[in-house]
């Protein structure tokens, strides 16, 4: 069974973005975007919900031949091999290999789990939110920014019990950013 990865960028006190949604804060230097190439190689599929979906839209189906940092370019091109499936009631229609679902999020995904393949990955404070309250999320991994934000995105949604986790990995940048993996403790 494939494990579902929430993937994120966070600040020390918990927040994704500002209230504004400006990621002005995030360091995504050569060291971390190297590091984060060779953890995408092996997604199966990106799961997107609509607001994350644009935000990787904008840039990255593209950047291969804009940019001229090679760990950009390298990204880009692992980007556009990796299925979406982007959750959303209010897109008419999607991009490259994306599809649109439209409903039931947790059908869905629980029915993705279940397929064989490549680790999945969600992206994206609403959709992760819905995936963590339903007990999908297998693994976390967190990349803590040298910042305090105050207020902004929460990464995590408010819960009725405790997830209980396990700390698998951590790797310490140049830049200050940590990056924390965890797994969920059955």
């Amino acid at each position: 069974m494939r494990k579902l990865i929430y993937f994120t960028m966070a600040s020390v006190d918990g927040f994704m973005d500002r209230p504004d949604r400006n990621l002005d804060w995030v360091i995504i230097d050569e060291e971390l975007h190297t590091y984060i190439n060779n953890l995408e190689r092996g997604i199966g599929g990106y799961l997107y919900g609509r607001r994350m979906y644009e935000i990787m839209e904008a840039y990255w189906p593209t950047a291969d031949t804009q940019s001229n940092l090679a760990f950009e370019v390298e990204f880009a091109r692992i980007y556009k091999k990796i299925p979406k499936i982007v959750f959303s009631k209010t897109l008419e229609r999607v991009e490259g290999n994306a599809r649109l679902v439209r409903e039931n999020v947790v059908e869905a995904v629980t029915s993705l789990k279940e397929q064989p393949g490549n680790d999945l990955e969600v992206g994206g404070a609403n959709l992760a939110s819905t995936l963590i309250q339903a007990g999908l999320i297998d693994e976390y991994r967190i990349f803590v920014h040298p910042v305090i934000l105050g207020a902004g995105t929460p990464m995590f949604p408010a819960l009725d019990a405790a997830t209980q986790l396990r700390l698998v990995e951590t790797h310490l940048f140049r830049s200050g950013v940590v990056f924390l993996r965890y797994q969920c403790v059955p």
